[in-house]
């Protein structure tokens, strides 16, 4: 008579039902390392790194061609000076004038890009029925799609002569005909990203909002709209971004003139028109007055990677989870 005591009836089971080693799917693994996973991982840290020391690089670049400016140039008066004539004698490089185009020409396309595009956004999320958003949206995304040469010469074009048979005396070249068209240019990535974020928002909120009574309007602006605040926030900041460093609508449409003016109907000269002009030939290589696009490229990067922090604090500030 054996005197073993049996095992339990659930650890027999266990016994029973394990699987040998060799028996293991190659899909869910044997203990043998995957080549082909540890590849994408490789190539995936690859690209990110990649796109890290280009970043790294290019403001290294700028730092050091921008310190050769700064070299000749006091900082204070390029900050301050209310005259850029990089060709004259003696030159002058005062910033100024050109950051009177940027923020004129920006602020006009913002004027029209975020009302129409905020709008826009509203409508496709909570009023259009499904097979006109589906519609609407690659339509509208289509306009980022069109060359911004082709909206520099139809604000050259069509634009500024409008605009003149409008306002008596002002001329064909104007920031006004080139911040209306750079607005239009602007205006898929507002109402896209808006109405992505809206959508996202639940729909326990508007059914909240209707069965205390509210109208469709009222829920799209006092329930929807704030919820989404966060990606409307990061739309509004990519388009300022877009609206800063577009180039071909300014350096055509703009009229090519550094003046300190705040007046849209004027023309004017934006950072990234003058990169333009100066990258054409207009200026010898080494000189300081080529050296000045740097200068200007590092102020530009600098506004640019302001707008994107404040971006980033906008989505942590008002960032809602659902």
């Amino acid at each position: 008579m054996s005197s073993a005591t049996p095992e339990p009836r659930d650890q027999q089971v266990a016994t029973a039902v394990k699987p040998r080693p060799d028996s293991v799917s190659p899909l869910f693994g044997s203990g043998r390392p995957r080549w082909g996973e540890r590849l994408v991982e490789w190539l995936l840290f690859l690209a990110a790194f990649i796109s890290v020391v280009v970043t790294m690089g290019i403001v290294a670049i700028l730092l050091w061609e921008s310190s050769t400016f700064f070299r000749s140039v006091p900082t204070l008066e390029f900050l301050t000076g209310r005259v850029w004539a990089p060709t004259f004698e003696p030159p002058h490089f005062g910033i100024l004038p050109l950051l009177c185009g940027t923020v004129v020409t920006t602020g006009v396309a913002l004027l029209v890009a975020l009302p129409i595009g905020s709008i826009v956004a509203v409508y496709m999320s909570e009023y259009a029925p499904f097979a006109v958003r589906e519609f609407l949206k690659p339509t509208l995304e289509l306009l980022s799609a069109i060359p911004t040469v082709v909206y520099g010469y139809f604000a050259l074009v069509y634009v500024g002569p409008t605009l003149q048979r409008l306002f008596a005396d002002i001329p064909g070249a104007n920031m006004l005909s080139a911040g209306m068209v750079m607005g239009l240019m602007i205006i898929p990535y507002i109402s896209s990203l808006s109405e992505d974020a809206m959508r996202s928002v639940p729909m326990l909120l508007r059914e909240g909002a209707y069965a205390l009574g509210a109208n469709r309007l009222i829920t799209a602006f006092k329930v929807v709209y704030p919820a989404a605040l966060s990606g409307i926030g990061s739309a509004y900041i990519l388009g300022i971004s877009r609206a800063i460093g577009e180039t071909m609508i300014v350096a055509i449409a703009a009229g090519g003139q550094p003046n300190f003016t705040l007046d849209p109907r004027q023309p004017g000269l934006t950072i990234t028109a003058y990169i333009v002009q100066v990258s054409m030939g207009d200026l010898p290589r080494g000189s300081v007055g080529y050296q000045s696009i740097f200068a200007a490229g590092l102020l530009l990067f600098v506004f640019t990677l302001g707008f994107n922090i404040l971006g980033y604090l906008l989505r942590k500030r008002f960032r809602e989870s659902y």
